[in-house]
């Protein structure tokens, strides 16, 4: 549940902090102090979308944090650890903050989110429902998410639409087939003798880099011979070769060691440079050993090289990047001998058909009993709502025989008002009044079946009142009892019902607007309730009319 809210800088608010509590609790006040304005700034810590209008005028950010206790939700907790956003245990901290130029940042526990993270923690935690939600379940994909949700089969009815959407693919790939044999058959066709080349050619990678050094060495073969065994000769192998002279040399200092000791730099030098002149000879000779004259394979390190060149003269690619050319080849022909077998392809799209239309069987069996159910339970609900002998149904409108992606049933609302009379869509059928109470029963029966803990209604009462409102209010109590309720309401007998009642103000600081929210004592109650009462001006007979009813709850 929702513990705490804090909101800074955001629209006409520019400090809040606010503690929440289990129950059912009212936020009641004036028109335009800023009821609706707190639970905006909870949907943006959700994930709502935002914009630069969020920042309060002269300010440079808006930023609101959520905090909400998680104890029950252990689903949530595992999401958290596998996104690496775990935070203190049985808790969650939401975060969201707009700069004046509109760019947002989003935090979940303290670090960094994306917008949709925040947003699917969001699903976890609260469930907002406008005071336009009526006009949403006029739609008939609003109505249709409405029932699977209800019934918990929206997972289903996405692997319904995965599966629809698989077997609408092949079915695409065999059309195409069939409309464009020739084409293909003529890239596979050229793409066959390409792959065959290249194949051939067996060019490896870095394959080129290596035949490119070995050619250079043996077309220099000679020279490399020659100025090797000079090399040698003036090292080791001529009459005043290096070696034997800095051997001597090294020699006859050594001797003279016993007279001078001051000679033994020099003569380490010279017995070092010894020792290297002696390593540069045994590298030389070995060198020379494997190097020798080979014409035979000059010749076929030249063919190779020009087999090479041509087929990248062909291709129009660099020697080098022939390797990946052929994967490239074989990968796309891999694809065409797939395409081209039309007998797969057709046993493929009848599986991915049979495979779809199993699952909308399911899912229609399932939206059948929920439809019913759903139907009994806001019937019921609008005997209380002041609709005696009005009656809601959930039609099953087959599509026709090749299904949807939604799956084989159309869903759509029917409301009758009035007894003995038939059903008909509830966008032709209801008044706004009739819709506003319709919405309110259907959201009420809907919210108990959801997992949220935090239940949130923004003015969903509009357009009732008197004995039905009060009805609403009862409803909104119970439901109370099952989990967080939050109500923004301007109906004194629904703000009567509540467990808990805050106050909204807006006033004028030094130029600019500011709203508060008090916490009401049964003092202020009758105060706030008297208001909503009388309006304006508050008698004794309000106050007590107030009371009576903050006493029958």
């Amino acid at each position: 549940m929702l513990r705490t809210l804090s909101i800074r800088d955001f629209v006409i608010v520019d400090s809040l902090e606010l503690e929440f509590h289990p129950g059912f609790t009212v936020l009641t006040g004036e028109t335009g102090a800023g009821k609706s304005i707190l639970i905006d700034a909870l949907a943006l810590a959700l994930g709502e979308r935002g914009d630069a209008a969020a920042v309060r005028a002269g300010c440079e950010r808006a930023d609101i944090g959520a905090e909400f206790d998680i104890e029950h939700l252990p689903e949530l907790g595992q999401w958290l650890r596998a996104a690496e956003l775990e935070g203190d245990p049985g808790s969650i901290l939401l975060r969201r903050v707009i700069d004046r130029n509109g760019r947002s940042r989003s935090y979940v526990n303290g670090r960094p989110a994306t917008l949709s993270q925040l947003r699917e923690a969001g699903e976890w935690l609260v469930d907002i429902h406008g005071q336009h939600a009526h006009q949403s379940l006029l739609k008939a994909d609003a109505q249709r998410v409405l029932l699977d949700a209800h019934a918990g089969l929206a997972p289903l009815a996405l692997e319904v639409a995965q599966a629809y959407r698989h077997w609408q693919k092949l079915a695409q790939a065999r059309a195409e087939y069939e409309t464009h044999a020739a084409r293909r058959n003529a890239e596979r066709e050229q793409l066959q003798w390409q792959v065959q080349e290249l194949e051939q050619l067996a060019l490896l990678p870095g394959e080129w880099d290596a035949v490119q050094a070995e050619h250079t060495r043996l077309a220099h073969a000679a020279g490399l011979i020659e100025g090797v065994q000079a090399a040698l000769n003036v090292l080791s192998e001529a009459d005043a070769a290096c070696l034997p002279l800095l051997s001597g040399t090294g020699a006859r200092l050594e001797a003279l060691l016993g007279f001078d000791a001051r000679l033994r730099e020099a003569l380490e030098l010279i017995r070092s440079g010894e020792a290297q002149v002696q390593e540069a000879v045994y590298a030389l000779r070995h060198y020379a050993d494997r190097l020798e004259l080979d014409p035979q394979r000059l010749a076929a390190v030249e063919a190779r090289m020009q087999a090479i060149h041509g087929s990248a003269r062909k291709f129009r690619l660099e020697p080098e990047e022939l390797p990946e050319h052929l994967r490239q080849l074989q990968a796309r022909l891999a694809e065409l001998e797939v395409a081209s077998d039309l007998e797969a392809l057709v046993k493929q799209e009848q599986q991915a058909r049979s495979g779809y239309f199993e699952l909308a069987a399911k899912l229609g069996a399932g939206r059948k009993k929920a439809a019913a159910k759903l139907g009994k339970e806001v019937t019921r609900a609008m005997q209380d709502l002041a609709m005696a002998g009005g009656r809601f149904e959930v039609g099953l409108n087959p599509y026709p025989p090749e299904g949807s992606v939604h799956g084989a049933e159309q869903i759509e609302f029917l409301v009758a008002v009035n007894p003995g009379v038939e059903a008909r869509a509830l966008a032709r059928v209801a008044s706004g009044g009739e819709l506003s109470r319709i919405s309110l029963a259907i959201q009420v029966i809907t919210s108990k079946a959801a997992l949220v803990p935090t239940l949130i209604f923004d003015e969903v009462d509009a357009g009732i009142g008197g004995g039905v409102a009060e009805i609403v209010g009862r409803q909104l109590r119970t439901l109370g009892r099952e989990r967080q309720v939050l109500c923004v309401t301007h109906l004194p007998q629904v703000a009567a019902q509540a467990d808990r009642q805050w106050s909204v103000s807006k006033s004028g600081v030094e130029g600019r607007v500011k709203t508060a929210v008090s916490v009401l004592d049964r003092k202020a109650r009758i105060e706030e309730v008297a208001r909503m009462l009388g309006g304006t001006e508050i008698t004794a007979t309000t106050r007590k009319h107030a009371a009576e009813m903050l006493s029958l709850r």
